[in-house]
């Protein structure tokens, strides 16, 4: 589902991600483990396609990164919020709907299936400003899911957040059955979750493997 090979960005004098190589398969969960700074963010950047790699091929579902096909194929949620926060949830994900192509009675189903599947049905007419940081993480993963993606690329999603909402988090996306590419920087959640796990520090991949395999 998704190909990264040779991967390089610079930033001055600085090199932020240097030869990164990986693939990740359909209906695989795959773990980029890193600590802060390491260079995960810039590569889900260029992976798609809102940051121009200095080197290197991205390739989505067959399509090279940065094409219509391949960002049609990606649910991205961000490390920072991505919603408008004087709307409700639903009316978020109405408006992105929009955005990505869904509209009438598709995008009514797929609102209730997004908010039930991140456990907020009951709180959907609800403004984001109003939620707590976990449910805020939980609907911005509903946004993600909305046009009902190929690829989701989750950036560190439970920073910050309580444990019952991070729980929460980590048990939705072991339910997706999707390709998933998953930046931490915790080593619990990389084990529990992931199928494979790349280990990345200043810009390199120095280790890949399964959880056991790492350990």
């Amino acid at each position: 589902m998704l190909a990264c090979q040779g991967l390089r960005k610079e930033f001055g004098d600085r090199t932020a991600v240097d030869d990164v190589s990986f693939t990740i398969a359909d209906g695989e969960c795959y773990g980029l483990l890193g600590p802060n700074g390491a260079g995960k963010t810039t590569t889900i950047a260029m992976v798609c396609g809102l940051l121009q790699s200095d080197g290197g091929t991205v390739t989505i579902d067959g399509a090279p990164g940065g094409s219509r096909q391949a960002k049609a194929a990606v649910g991205y949620v961000p490390q920072e919020l991505a919603l408008y926060p004087d709307l409700s949830a639903t009316e978020n994900l109405h408006f992105f709907g929009l955005l990505y192509g869904v509209s009438g009675k598709r995008l009514d189903q797929r609102i209730n299936d997004v908010l039930a599947l991140v456990g907020l049905s009951d709180r959907g007419s609800e403004r984001i400003g109003t939620y707590s940081g976990g449910m805020k993480r939980r609907a911005n993963i509903a946004a993600g899911m909305l046009h009902e993606p190929r690829l989701l690329i989750l950036d560190e999603p439970t920073v910050g957040v309580d444990p019952q909402s991070r729980n929460a988090i980590l048990e939705t996306v072991a339910t997706l059955g999707i390709a998933v590419l998953y930046t931490t920087h915790y080593m619990e959640e990389a084990a529990k979750l992931c199928q494979r796990v790349g280990v990345i520090d200043d810009g390199h991949l120095i280790a890949e493997g399964t959880p056991a395999q790492l350990i």
